[in-house]
Parts: structure tokens; sequence; C-alpha cells
């Protein structure tokens, strides 16, 4: 869990999707590289103030993610077998986890530099999946692979890998030994509870 929430800053660094359906999935994740790397670099007070970075994550980040789908591939065979206030309380916790644990890794940000790799898709795939590196100085190189998908028209994250580990099934794999000793209402609560110790 740890090595996953630390390669998390790695993802962070070209995340600030803003959905515009005429751009690629690679065209989308370059630019939008751009856009966050330039508000790192020119607000030096962000990274030492919390509110700013929730405020940066909140709106550049999640609006990209499509957390429904998420939600449902976390919890796996459970989604169905839960009503839907529970699946409402769930997906309202786990956005506020993703986002704590995003804006934590934003604070981190120290000058990484990302390497895009050549896209293979067809023009009428729907799903595809973007490569990249983080460069770092004096460590080796971070690969991370966003796998998104098309809704309504708009490209949405679904998936992140870094370094071979999957954000759905590193969750879905904590998440599903909760459910099975103590309930979904058990991951809820531990959820809540985790978000309100804050950072």
């Amino acid at each position: 869990m740890n090595f996953f929430k630390n390669l998390l800053l790695s993802f962070f660094l070209s995340l600030s999707f803003t959905s515009i359906a005429e751009d690629g999935p690679l065209e989308l994740v370059q630019k939008t590289a751009d856009d966050v790397l330039s508000v790192l670099k020119s607000d030096q007070s962000l990274q030492e103030d919390k509110e700013k970075i929730y405020q940066l994550a909140e709106e550049k980040i999640l609006p990209n993610f499509d957390l429904d789908r998420i939600s449902m591939l976390v919890l796996g065979k459970a989604w169905r077998k839960i009503n839907e206030d529970q699946q409402q309380k769930f997906k309202t916790e786990f956005k506020t986890m993703l986002l704590r644990t995003y804006a934590v890794a934003l604070g981190k940000y120290k000058d990484q530099e990302i390497d895009f790799k050549p896209l293979r898709m067809e023009p009428t795939d729907n799903k595809a999946t973007v490569k990249s590196q983080i460069i770092q100085d004096g460590a080796q190189p971070i690969s991370v692979d966003y796998t998104l998908a098309k809704k309504d028209n708009a490209w949405k994250v679904f998936d992140i890998v870094i370094e071979g580990v999957s954000l759905v099934t590193n969750y879905r794999s904590q998440f599903a030994s909760e459910i099975k000793n103590n309930g979904i209402d058990s991951l809820i609560s531990k959820l809540v509870e985790k978000n309100n110790k804050g950072d």
C-alpha cells in the first residue's frame, strides 16, 4: 500500500484533464501535463497550502475520472450486492480518500519530467492506454500507464498502472478483504474514519 501511494505522485503530474472530445487520449494527457506542471511551478506557495492543493486536485483532476466505473471496479461483485444508499456512501468516501491522496502527492512535486510513448490505437477504439515514464534525477524512471475510455464523447480515466501496480486491483484487493470479514458498512465506516483524520 505504501509502495502504491508513493508512486501515485507520478500519476498526478499529468492529470489535470480538461475533456476535449476532439483530442485523442495521448494529446489530452500531454496538454494537461503541461497545464499541471505550469501551475505547480508558477505558484510556489501552492505546495505549502493544503486548501489550495485540495482545490487544485478537486477542480483539475477528479472531474476527469470515471468515478462511477472505478467504484464498481474496485468493489467488484460486492457492488451488485449492496443497495443504492450504500453505493452512494461508498462513492462519496472513496472520492474523498482519492482527493486527499492526490493532494498529498501533488504537494511532493520536485521538477520531475514526463516522457510519453507513442499511442497505439485505432481511430474507432473507445479505450486506450497512454504509456509514459517519469524521469527523476538520480533514480530509475517510473513507468505509468493511464487507461482511458470514452464516456459521453469525452475521454475519462478509469485505471492507472504504476510500475505494474493497478490502482483498481490494489484497492479491490484491500476492500474485498474488509467486506468479506466485516461487510460493506464496516468498509464505509473505515473510509469515513480515515478521511476524518485528514492527512
